[in-house]
């Protein structure tokens, strides 16, 4: 079928583009609307990101890959994993649709998302464990093409730093992105991550999420 074979190229792109370079930092993106899904619905996702470089150092990519499901219309979770040259991501979050448009296709909508990861360092990098949160306001510009945008923060602290060294950071960005429907099964979605603090580089990102409603 057309639609398998799409996302068995996509997937396989990204794949490739996720281990060509390492990755500058554990950004894992936000690439989603403000909507929740509609109760009962599965999604899978991967996407590829691209971390600039700061003051002179190199460029670098991850794979970002979630899975998530919708409990109730207003309220999904999601498990993502990032996998990056010096180590590898896991968490969890729930976002929940607080403000909603008058339908699905005008008027602005608000949520909230919050979650839970782990970094596992590698190359003696330190173990980090954080803490998300993120406002995220979207709008539907036609009944296919969605603009969001969010303000994702996280709160870090590596693990067994020695003394003298600071352990905790935050991480900091402005997300503008938008959200294509490719079909009612898969969404295209892209975004420019804007580095709002000293500890927060640019990043640019996009994927493919499949549906299973």
């Amino acid at each position: 079928m057309k639609i398998l074979r799409i996302i068995r190229t996509v997937f396989v792109a990204a794949l490739i583009l996720g281990y060509a370079l390492p990755a500058a930092a554990q950004y894992i993106g936000v690439l989603q609307s403000a909507e929740t899904m509609d109760r009962g619905t599965f999604k899978l996702m991967a996407a590829p990101l691209i971390v600039f470089g700061k003051e002179g150092t190199d460029n670098g990519t991850a794979l970002t890959v979630r899975g998530g499901y919708a409990f109730t219309n207003r309220f999904d979770t999601e498990v993502k994993m990032g996998f990056f040259e010096n180590g590898t991501l896991i968490g969890a979050d729930g976002e929940l649709w607080i403000l909603q448009g008058a339908n699905r296709e005008s008027g602005l909508d608000l949520s909230l998302t919050g979650g839970l990861h782990w970094m596992s360092g590698s190359n003696d990098r330190y173990d980090t464990v954080g803490l998300e949160l993120m406002p995220q306001l979207s709008g539907h510009v036609s009944k296919k093409l969605e603009l969001y945008g969010a303000l994702d923060f996280n709160f870090e602290k590596n693990k067994d730093a020695p003394n003298g060294i600071k352990d905790t950071f935050t991480l900091a960005h402005l997300v503008p992105g938008i959200e294509y429907s490719l079909s009612n099964m898969l969404d295209l979605v892209a975004e420019f991550g804007i580095g709002i603090n000293d500890n927060s580089s640019n990043y640019a990102g996009g994927g493919i999420t499949i549906y299973f409603r």
